[in-house]
């Protein structure tokens, strides 16, 4: 299974507009800390599950080089969780979609002009997806719905903890402990105190807790010092970053 860190920003993004602070100023020039908003490929075997599907979509996709997705699986319904969705449907049409019920329904009405596959998943209820099992696993952002993401791909599991604070439901933290590899919000550094997210230091405190192997920070804000600086002291992800399970 590989996992492509489509994008690696919050809701703003990075470069932020109008913002010249260092993080911004090395994106503008470049570098690393350029960060489009939050979109996750999984390709397991050739087959590709995309989970949210950023504002930023369609340059994600056109990086990689894609034009086609087996599916997508949206968390919540946050804008810059779903909005690029309608780039792509010029591309592919009747795209198989999962979410739970109610965030589909607020998803597909504003995307009301399209028509995709709907499939509407129950929390803690695992379904096969592109031959691998996905579970959706409720978090909190209060006060939206939202569910991280498990994928089981024979021995391998990968979380996606989506938008969270560490207060996550104790029957979801079951079926995230001893994963291969988590990718958590972690939008802010230290410091910063948060009632819909984690900073990087609870995101890395979480994945001690539930034992994980290997760790991915995303969801990341402008706040962190520039991404070659920030990387020496926290496990951040980067756009583009292929990360093999």
């Amino acid at each position: 299974m590989m996992v492509t860190l489509l994008g690696t920003g919050d809701a703003i993004g990075t470069p932020k507009i109008g913002c010249r602070c260092p993080a911004c100023t090395d994106a503008l020039r470049g570098g690393l800390s350029r960060r489009m908003r939050f979109s996750v490929l999984i390709d397991i075997d050739g087959r590709r599950v995309l989970v949210d599907t950023s504002p930023d979509l369609r340059w994600q996709l056109l990086k990689k080089e894609i034009a086609h997705v087996d599916a997508v699986i949206w968390t919540h319904a946050h804008y810059d969780h779903y909005a690029g969705f309608g780039d792509f449907h010029r591309v592919q049409n009747r795209v198989p979609v999962y979410a739970l019920k109610d965030t589909m329904d607020y998803i597909l009405n504003y995307l009301y002009f399209l028509r995709p596959e709907r499939h509407d998943a129950v929390a803690m209820e695992p379904f096969e997806l592109a031959g691998a099992e996905f579970v959706l696993l409720p978090v909190n952002h209060p006060p939206t719905e939202t569910v991280g993401v498990l994928v089981k791909d024979g021995s391998k599991r990968v979380v996606i903890t989506s938008d969270t604070t560490q207060d996550i439901p104790p029957a979801s933290q079951k079926l995230m402990r001893g994963a291969d590899l988590m990718l958590a919000d972690a939008i802010m550094p230290p410091g910063y105190n948060l009632d819909k997210h984690m900073n990087a230091e609870e995101a890395v405190a979480l994945a001690k807790r539930l034992d994980v192997r290997r760790v991915a920070l995303t969801h990341l804000s402008h706040l962190f010092p520039p991404h070659e600086i920030a990387v020496k002291r926290w496990p951040l992800g980067h756009d583009m970053m292929e990360l093999e399970v």
